[in-house]
């Protein structure tokens, strides 16, 4: 995927503002993704999933890492996420659908934590950005 000049300044933007808060943004982003979408806990039967709990706070943190690294290659995402995309795809075995609905649930997260920056434009940027993480993670289903 070709990312313009104009998105990758938001994306950008937005994840300096992220930067050093990826485990609470990523924390809550997962809360939102299990209240809204419950079945999403299938996965996680192993984790606490409480509001505030360690275990979102971890795997929250290891998330939005991923996607800022993903956000500092993006033109080489594939790069970027081949080992993710393998351990979703091979020993996860993740419903792919799940990853559309954590990339929406991190964009409402996104949206109320920066509403200034999160503008119409930034948003249609990171929703263009996290289809393609999300294309690049399934892409070892196949």
């Amino acid at each position: 995927m070709i990312f313009t000049a104009a998105e990758k300044a938001s994306i950008a933007s937005i994840w300096s503002k992220v930067a050093g808060h990826e485990s609470a943004i990523g924390a809550e982003a997962l809360e939102r993704l299990f209240l809204s979408f419950p079945q999403s806990k299938t996965y996680f039967s192993h984790f606490d999933v409480s509001h505030g709990s360690k275990d979102l706070q971890s795997h929250g943190g290891k998330v939005l890492k991923a996607i800022g690294s993903a956000a500092q290659h993006l033109n080489d995402l594939d790069f970027a996420l081949s080992s993710l995309s393998e351990l979703h795809a091979r020993k996860l075995r993740v419903d792919p659908g799940n990853f559309r609905l954590l990339s929406h649930a991190i964009q409402v997260t996104l949206a109320v934590h920066f509403p200034n920056q999160f503008t119409a434009e930034a948003q249609a940027a990171w929703d263009k950005f996290l289809s393609a993480v999300s294309s690049t993670l399934v892409s070892q289903y196949r």
